[in-house]
């Protein structure tokens, strides 16, 4: 019974160191785990810090993009006016030239009726002088 005790003895303190080590390398596990989800805390709250200023950056980007269409916009209405103007010059001027080319027409067809009216006043002097000298 003596070497069984021993034998017990023997078995249990290395059952003992086994689970020591076991121990200690779990404690080790542990620890390292702890420090990784620190780690990821610690981005996780930086990440929410820039996501915070993202999103009030983001928030006063769409304002003055909101501000910014309400003035174009504005401006645009303001020029529709002057677009509305430009466009009734262009119409009259268009007006303009049409009359001119009717005014050139009509000149052009009034200088020759001119010229006929010339050539039969011409003719009718030319027959009255021939029948003055007749007589």
């Amino acid at each position: 019974m003596g070497q069984m005790n021993i034998a017990l003895s023997v078995a249990a303190l290395i059952v003992a160191v086994a689970f020591a080590v076991l121990v200690i390398y779990l404690v080790q596990t542990l620890i390292s785990t702890k420090r990784t989800l620190e780690n990821v805390a610690n981005t996780l709250e930086s990440f929410e810090q820039q996501m915070t200023g993202i999103t009030n950056e983001t928030t006063a980007l769409l304002e003055k993009t909101n501000r910014l269409a309400e003035d174009i916009e504005y401006k645009t209405e303001k020029l529709n006016p002057l677009f509305e103007g430009i466009k009734g010059i262009g119409e009259t001027m268009q007006s303009f030239n049409s009359s001119m080319q009717n005014f050139s027409a009509n000149f052009s067809q009034g200088a020759k009726g001119q010229k006929q009216a010339g050539r039969a006043i011409k003719w009718g002097t030319t027959v009255f002088d021939l029948i003055r000298k007749r007589k």
